[in-house]
Parts: structure tokens; sequence; C-alpha cells
């Protein structure tokens, strides 16, 4: 718990970085400096994709919408796939190439690979052999860029010493269901709290893989896209910025995307971004900690990439739990205010304030919402554990693995059936591991309750709550399709406004 403690206050640590930097916040109207409106530079567009025939069109119909002059820019579709999405992808990017409902042809071009090597990092490596842009902006399959997009993010670009600006991720279907709310206030924490601190500080931050652009020249200069860690986003940006290199957030720069719907879906994601900020520590924090980086620089570099060293940390603390309430029956109140009140508002009462602070920033008339989702998001951080502790030991002993993509189903709106049963996964034995720990817990709270220790109950609670929550739905989830719809006829329904 005292391991934990520091990982949370470090949480606390974000939060005053920044408030007490705010007047460094970049905004997307105040570039220091500007391109020539008359001269702009040329900026491909790197869509990656893997079999995401159900999201494929909404993507490119997006970027083809993009406001930026038609002769200085291209879109690439780097597609891997190995299903129908090959046939359904070449026909929507020659059909708007040819131009197509009433816009004019697109300078879109189909690049397809059949070896998947280096998975997405080798697909955004072949993009760049053949591309014209002096920058590349990235997006992911479930993304959708807004109109003005490229226009809020390039003037940045004419200080010469930025290498890449990231924006926020929005959410399209943030109001799906109840696991899209917590993961849309998961994410929010990051990309408020913790690219707004560290920006605004001047550390190291990274690029998030998607909805932002690099200049060209420093993918090469930092090494290039390389693909032995899960997170070569991470990886490259580090890269990047210990050559000297600055990095931009735009924090008011929204892009929105797609949010899994599926708890197994979720936990994916989860694990590969676990495991690939463990194998990216391993590989670059020797570097950071030898670099002439300042020290506060290398402690925030030290604190973002081995936090996932927590969830191991949690499985310990989740096995000792009930052995220390036992040999601590005669405790006192003395001592549990002592010891126990100050270690849980250090290492569990971060977090809750932390994912506060973020809903306060970005909705400051409806953040108090925020509460009722609390117990839940704390919940199912704790049902993570399990799934992210394997991705952690997995990348601290060198076990390789597959770039395991996070389904989209493409649905925005309640009761919106998925069509992307195909690419459902199970997860074996870990949800039923998940099932017996939130038994063994129940029986801690019966414990506790009989041995007059109430104290530990809501902790206790949160953990019974997030391990059978998290099972479930890994389960559960897909098993009942057929009580849904039937079937779903083209919607015309107009998107969710950008960061509702």
């Amino acid at each position: 718990m005292i391991i934990l403690a520091f990982y949370g206050i470090h949480r606390y640590q974000l939060v005053w970085l920044y408030f007490k930097n705010k007047k460094n916040a970049a905004k997307w109207r105040e570039p220091v400096a500007r391109f020539d409106e008359a001269n702009l530079p040329f900026v491909t567009i790197q869509l990656p994709s893997y079999n995401e025939q159900f999201v494929i069109e909404r993507l490119i119909q997006a970027c083809c919408k993009l406001d930026y002059p038609r002769d200085r820019f291209e879109i690439q579709l780097l597609d891997d796939s190995t299903d129908e999405t090959v046939e359904v992808a070449r026909e929507i990017v020659e059909r708007y190439a040819a131009g197509f409902e009433g816009m004019p042809p697109q300078p879109i071009f189909y690049v397809h690979r059949t070896n998947r090597y280096g998975f997405k990092a080798g697909a955004l490596d072949e993009g760049l052999r053949t591309a014209r842009g002096e920058f590349v902006a990235i997006f992911d399959a479930d993304f959708v860029p807004p109109p003005m997009w490229v226009m809020q993010v390039i003037h940045h670009f004419a200080e010469p010493e930025i290498g890449m600006v990231q924006t926020r991720w929005t959410h399209l279907n943030r109001n799906y269901s109840f696991l899209t709310q917590v993961e849309a206030i998961l994410l929010d924490g990051h990309f408020v709290l913790e690219h707004g601190g560290r920006s605004r500080a001047g550390v190291f931050f990274n690029f998030n893989g998607t909805a932002g652009m690099w200049r060209t020249k420093v993918i090469a200069e930092a090494g290039g896209w390389q693909h032995d860690t899960l997170t070569e986003d991470t990886d490259l940006s580090y890269r990047a910025q210990m050559i000297g290199w600055k990095f931009k957030y735009l924090q008011d720069v929204e892009c929105p995307a797609e949010l899994p719907i599926e708890m197994t879906a979720f936990k994916t994601q989860q694990a590969r971004w676990a495991k690939g900020l463990i194998q990216t520590g391993k590989k670059i924090l020797p570097r950071v900690m030898k670099s002439d980086a300042p020290f506060h620089t290398k402690l925030e570099a030290w604190y973002h990439l081995t936090a996932n060293l927590s969830y191991p940390l949690m499985i310990v603390l989740s096995t000792l739990l009930m052995p220390a309430m036992i040999i601590r029956s005669y405790q006192g109140w003395v001592q549990m205010m002592l010891i126990d009140f100050p270690l849980f508002m250090a290492s569990t009462m971060s977090v809750s304030s932390f994912y506060l602070v973020s809903q306060k920033e970005l909705f400051p008339r409806r953040w108090t919402r925020t509460f009722l989702y609390l117990p839940c998001l704390m919940g199912l951080g704790v049902g993570l554990t399990i799934t992210n502790t394997k991705a952690v030991l997995e990348a601290l002993f060198g076990v390789q693995s597959a770039f395991a993509r996070t389904p989209k189903a493409g649905i925005r709106k309640k009761g919106e059936k998925s069509q992307a049963h195909k690419y459902r996964k199970r997860l074996g034995i870990v949800p039923w591991i998940e099932l017996l720990i939130g038994c063994y817990f129940a029986f801690t709270i019966w414990y506790a309750i009989t041995s007059e220790n109430y104290f530990t109950v809501p902790f206790l609670v949160l953990f019974v709550f997030g391990y059978w929550y998290t099972g479930l739905l890994s389960l559960l989830q897909g098993r009942f399709d057929w009580l849904g719809p039937r079937s779903q006829g083209e919607t015309h329904e107009k998107p969710y406004p950008v960061g509702i």
C-alpha cells in the first residue's frame, strides 16, 4: 500500500501541475506563428486499418470532408485486413477517388499488405515510403475527425521546434451504456490531467497513436516506427523528445472516436496498453535516466512508464487483506487513523479526486453526475487487475504477443445491435478467476462484519463489485444478442455533439 500510495500521490501532483501551469496551455486559436494561407504545407493523412469493415467508410468519408486545399494533402488507407474488409475498403477508396456524393475526386490511395509485419507500426512505416507530406496525420479506424481538424493543428508547426501535436479524444458513443460512460471518464482523466499536466509543465508526454500530427522528418530522425513494443506511439514519442523535439497538446481540439461496447474488447485494449507501456519502460527508461533531461522530467517519465506496476501490487494487496484483518483483529481506532486512513487517502481517494477534477474541467455545469459513477469506476479499475497483471508480467519477462486490435462496432445509440460478432473474442479462464476472487472478497466482507471491522467494508465491496462485474460481463456479453433488435436499417441520426 505504501508503494501504491506513491503512485496515488503522483495523481495529486498531476492535478497540481495542470493548474499551476495553466498559463502554458496551448490553444488552437493562438499559435505562436502561422503559415501563409496561400502556401500551406503538404499533409499526408494515414489511416491504418485491420479488419474494420463496419467503420471504414465512416472514417474515409470524414477524412475526405476535411477542410484543407485538395492539392495540399493526400489520404493513405493502410489496410492489413484479412477478411471482407479488403474488398469493402478497396471499393470505397475507388468510389471517393473518382468523386462521390457531389464531391470532387479525392486524393486517396489504397495500400494493402498481406504479411502484417510489424502490425500497425509496420503499416505506418510502409506508408511513409510513398508519403509526399511534410507532415503526417494519423487516424485509427474508429475515429471521425471533424472538418476543421487539420486547419486547427497545422499552424502550430510554424514553430520549427515542434515535432508532434496531439489532440483530445472525445466519444461518439459515450451514452451507449453504463460501461461506455465509465470508459469515457477514464479516458477523460488521461487526456485532461495527464496530458494537460505534463504538456503544460514541459515534461515528456506521448502521442496516443491517433488523432495527432507529426512532422515527417522527426519520425525518421528519432529512428522510425519500431514494433518491438505494443505501444509504438509512446516509444517513438520518447525517442523524439530525447533528441530535442518539442510536443504540443491541444486540449481544445476534439476528435471523436468509438469506445469499446463490450467488456472483453475493453479488457483487451487495456491489457495491450498496460503491456506496451511496461515494454516501452524497459526499453526507454534507461536512456531517459542517462540523458541530460532535468530531474523532474526523468521522474515524470518514471511514473508514466511504470504506472501499470500497480496492477500486480493490487493482486498482492488483494490476497493479503484477509490475513491482515485476522492478524490485526485487535487493532484500535488510533492505529487505524494513523496508518490505514492516510494510506487509503493517498492510494484510493487520489483516483476518485483525479477523475472528478477532469470532469469538472470538461463539464463545469454537470460534473457532479460523476459522483454516481465513481464507485463503479473504482470497481472497474479493481476488476481489470487480473487481465492487466497478466499483461504486465508478460512484459516484464519478455513474453511476446501479437498486436491485439480492439473490435469496432460502428454504433452510437442505445439499442443498436452490433454487427461485429465475428470479431468478438473470449478471455478463456480469466473471467472465472475474477468470479472466484470476487467470492473470496464476499467472504472477507462477512468476516469483517462478524469481527466488527466495519471501516473496511466499503473498501471490500468495491473489490467484490469490480471482480464480479468484469467477470460476469466478460462471460455474458453477447450471449443474449437474440434478445436485441433483429435488424437495423440505415440510420440518419445526427452524431452526438462532440464531447457529449
